[in-house]
């Protein structure tokens, strides 16, 4: 395997995937009793900002609903560690004989049979090659000289490709047919259902609805900025606070394009005008609206407005404000209402109320080619 191929000989795939994968892995290891050591470390490999983190967190909470365990993560950036603090600091024994080495903090683990850890070593191919041979000390035998992990314990690595343009340094043959590898890619429905439940910027949704190529782009050699799934959340964090929805987004030029670059600002800040002439969300709630933009770029503006509002309600949204909402939605065109209640579909705190919608109900009666 040669870490400079795109191709790597190895399975690409989206965070969600790899996320079900994994928790069907685990949750059958538990069922059955398997100890989690008989399994290789997964290793995954993608580029910075593409959302491995947050796969390695949303796999930690599939875990909890699925094996009734608490699950704690420990997440562990190589980058800003040296051996001393993975292996720990040596000291004398009580007759000065030998050396004992004190245990680092990231081995204090629960051993309890109700807790599953879960220790994830970011970085990994961009650590010092001494940080390295200890961190694969612990992916490859789940220990680090004298200091084991317990039994309950899922271990999982990530790093860059040495395509990525990122500090990456080879992988060892013997290391790489240890592990399972799996190379990470953009996936924009999965992210698009992450975003919802997460309260990113309903104008970033529904920006990146219309061209999702802008999701996550290749940098040039010379970019600083430029998009990725984490910039887009950090130019969401900096709209909440600096530019709520109603305000004038251009205002916040320089913020939005130290994150994700001038180009991909420009054209966001652009697209943003679009909301103006949007319907009140709230007179959708109330069904006093009957019109609806005729435009795509509107419609989609709309659709990914109207479902990003629902999310941020979550449960305490009212039944007849969402049954207002699927009637106003089931008279778009039915690409856009079949994409709008996918979406709620993917909500899980409005799934039961969502169930006693009779205009959705209607809608896939006379729609079951969508189906």
């Amino acid at each position: 395997m040669s870490n400079d191929n795109q191709n790597m000989n190895i399975p690409h795939t989206t965070v969600s995937s790899l996320v079900k994968d994994l928790t069907a892995l685990y949750q059958g290891a538990v069922r059955s009793g398997l100890p989690f050591k008989d399994f290789p470390s997964p290793f995954l490999w993608g580029p910075p900002g593409i959302g491995k983190s947050d796969g390695v967190r949303e796999l930690a909470n599939e875990l909890e609903k699925s094996t009734g365990k608490t699950v704690h993560v420990t997440d562990v950036r190589l980058l800003l560690f040296s051996p001393v603090d993975l292996r720990g600091v040596p000291i004398a024994d009580e007759h000065r004989q030998f050396t004992n080495w004190l245990k680092p903090r990231l081995f204090e683990m629960d051993p309890s049979t109700d807790v599953i850890n879960l220790l994830f070593l970011d970085e990994l191919s961009a650590a010092p090659q001494s940080v390295q041979a200890a961190a694969y000390q612990i992916t490859l035998d789940r220990r680090v000289g004298e200091h084991a992990l317990p039994d309950n314990c899922i271990v999982i690595a990530a790093g860059n490709r040495t395509t990525d343009q990122s500090v990456s340094y080879k992988m060892p043959k013997a290391l790489c047919n240890r592990l399972m590898h799996y190379v990470i890619e953009s996936d924009f429905i999965s992210w698009k259902h992450w975003a919802l439940q997460n309260n990113v910027d309903r104008r970033i949704i529904g920006f990146l609805s219309f061209d999702n190529s802008r999701l996550c782009s290749e940098p040039e050699s010379s970019d600083l900025a430029y998009t990725t799934p984490r910039s887009w959340v950090f130019v969401s964090n900096i709209l909440s606070a600096a530019c709520p929805v109603g305000g004038n987004v251009c205002e916040a030029h320089q913020l939005i394009s130290a994150c994700v670059g001038i180009d991909a600002a420009l054209d966001f800040e652009s697209w943003c005008q679009i909301y103006d002439a949007l319907p009140a969300i709230d007179d959708i709630f109330h069904g006093t609206c009957n019109s609806y933009p005729k435009k795509q770029d509107q419609l989609y503006a709309l659709a990914t407005s109207l479902a990003s509002a629902i999310a941020s309600r979550g449960s305490q949204i009212r039944q007849e404000h969402l049954e207002n909402a699927c009637t106003y939605a089931s008279k778009f065109p039915s690409d856009f209402a079949m994409a709008f209640f996918k979406d709620l579909n993917a909500l899980d705190s409005i799934s039961l109320k969502l169930m006693k919608c009779h205009s959705l109900h209607d809608w896939l009666s006379h729609n079951k080619q969508y189906l």
